[in-house]
């Protein structure tokens, strides 16, 4: 797998690492990424992807005909 290399404030990285539980920053970080991640699968799942919600939104600005 690849890897990729941030720089974060040291606040930022040990306020995550502290609510996650975690004793190393790129634990906390990883964890906040998947958990990020699962949380968008599970949004489309439920809602459909991002091209659907664009098709929908095209349908309910256009207006109606015969009024």
């Amino acid at each position: 797998m690849a890897k990729v290399t941030i720089s974060l404030d040291a606040d930022l990285a040990i306020e995550v690492m502290l609510l996650a539980g975690t004793k190393s920053p790129q634990d906390a970080v990883e964890l906040i990424v998947r958990d990020y991640l699962e949380r968008g699968h599970r949004t489309e799942a439920r809602t459909g992807n991002a091209a659907d919600q664009d098709r929908l939104a095209d349908r309910r600005s256009a207006p109606e005909e015969g009024r």
